[in-house]
Formats: C-alpha cells, sequence, structure tokens
C-alpha cells in the first residue's frame, strides 16, 4: 500500500519538487496550492486547489485527503508568500530596512509563510497522533541564524526553526518526527528565470523531495526530531545523490 504525503505549495518551486520526486519514487501524493491545477506535476498527483491564507480551505483541503486515503504519514509545509513583489511600484524593495518596509510582505511571510504552515501542521498532526507516526518537515532558510536580506524574513525564519522545534516536543511522545530542513542553492523556476546565480553547487527541486523520503524510511528518524537539517548533509550522511547524480556540498552559516 504507497504511503501518503501531503505538498503544501506544490504549485511550483520547491513544494513541486517534492511532490514530484515522492510520486516518482511511489507514494500516493497529495499536492495544494492556489494553482496547482496546473502545475508540472506527474499524472498521479492529486491536485486539491487551496489558498493556505483561507483557513477554511485548508480544513475542506485535509478533510479530503482524509475522506480519501485515510491517513496521513508526510506533511511538507512547500507553502510561502514572501517572495513576491520584490520590486513594489517600480522600486526594489526586499533589502529594505524594516522601518521602511510594506506591511504586505509581513503579512506574506508571517501569514502565507509561518501561519500556513502551522495551520496545515495543525491538521496533520492531529491524524498522525491518532495513528501513532508521522513525519511534518518544514522547509526553512539560513536566514533564521543570520540578517539575509531583511528583517521580516530572519522573523519568519527563526519562527519556522523554533515552530518545529516545539512541535517535536509536543509530538515525540506520538512517535511523529518534526524537522526543519535547510536547501541550498535551489533550481527553481524563480531562480532559472532570474539568470543571475552561479548554479554550480546548485540542487534540484526534486532533491528535497529525495531528503524527505530518505527520513521518512529511516526507523531511528526521531533522532533528528525537533532539529534543522541541512538537506546536502543529510543527502551525504543518507548516501543520496541529486537527480543530475551529482552530490550538492552543504552549505555552512560563513557561505550563505
Amino acid at each position: 500500500m504507497a504511503r501518503v504525503a501531503v505538498v503544501t505549495g506544490a504549485s511550483r518551486g520547491i513544494g513541486r519538487g517534492v511532490a514530484h520526486e515522492l510520486a516518482e519514487q511511489g507514494w500516493s501524493v497529495y499536492a495544494t496550492g492556489r494553482s496547482v491545477a496546473s502545475a508540472d506535476l506527474p499524472n498521479g498527483v492529486r491536485r486539491l486547489t487551496c489558498d493556505h491564507t483561507d483557513p477554511q480551505e485548508v480544513s475542506d483541503s485535509f478533510a479530503e485527503v482524509l475522506r480519501e486515503a485515510g491517513r496521513i504519514e508526510v506533511l511538507v509545509n512547500g507553502v510561502w508568500g514572501g517572495y513576491e513583489r520584490m520590486v513594489d511600484e517600480g522600486r526594489f524593495t526586499w533589502g529594505d530596512p524594516f522601518w521602511l518596509q510594506p506591511h504586505w510582505r509581513w503579512d506574506a511571510m508571517m501569514g502565507a509563510g509561518v501561519e500556513a504552515a502551522f495551520v496545515a501542521s495543525q491538521h496533520a498532526a492531529a491524524a498522525m497522533v491518532e495513528a501513532g507516526r508521522g513525519l511534518i518537515v518544514h522547509l526553512s532558510h539560513w536566514a533564521a541564524h543570520k540578517h539575509l536580506g531583511n528583517t521580516i524574513y530572519g522573523i519568519s525564519k527563526a519562527a519556522t526553526d523554533k515552530m518545529a522545534a516545539d512541535m517535536a516536543h509536543e509530538l515525540r511522545p506520538h512517535n511523529v518526527v518534526v524537522v526543519s530542513v535547510y536547501p541550498g542553492l535551489v533550481r527553481t523556476e524563480a531562480v532559472l528565470s532570474a539568470g543571475v546565480f552561479d548554479l554550480s553547487n546548485s540542487e534540484s527541486p526534486e532533491f528535497i523531495g529525495r531528503v524527505v523520503a530518505a527520513i521518512a524510511d529511516d526507523p531511528d528518524a526521531m533522532r533528528h526530531s525537533g532539529k534543522v537539517l541541512v538537506a546536502a548533509q543529510a543527502a551525504l550522511e543518507y548516501g543520496l545523490d541529486d537527480i543530475d547524480g551529482k552530490q550538492p556540498r552543504p552549505l555552512t552559516l560563513h557561505d550563505v
């Protein structure tokens, strides 16, 4: 029987890559997102159109998963609302100091980012606790530890890591693992279209999916719970290559 994964924010980027890779590995994958219906995903992926800033739509989506599959074994929180409109009204505002940041950016990162992951995790955790097992993966970033771009970005990623740690504490007695995972430079649609990045040590969007599957397969995965995992370092430990056969070098805080 195929294992069941829910991947939020799977319309594009890392979320799409994770959903694609898990499906390729034989998982039963439910992919959510506002434009997921048109996403480049395998035919077998179940697409659930969902605005993760709308609690009712989120509730309906998870209810649909449980009606069809009866369980959720993995949740990957890939939904994120922070990278839109870096240029606002003709001006690049991404790197502005906090007192000049537009309020909508806070709402995007904390609402469509942190809050969306929290609400999705509530639904998944309830099912996992009942089943007595599961894995919740939060996609985070080194910005939790170092000023990168702007203050709101750092706050949102630090909040994500703390959320993962505290969820792990509360879910440990129920055999549910929770981790934050840090990607490296990922060849998402946005990165490729920018055309300004050195991609020599980059990762495919599917690479994180391979890491997620390895953690889910690990009988001792609880040792990771509550921790931050650098995807490329975890891949080294699990003996994983990227889809192009390369093994990305793990980044450190100094590198970023």
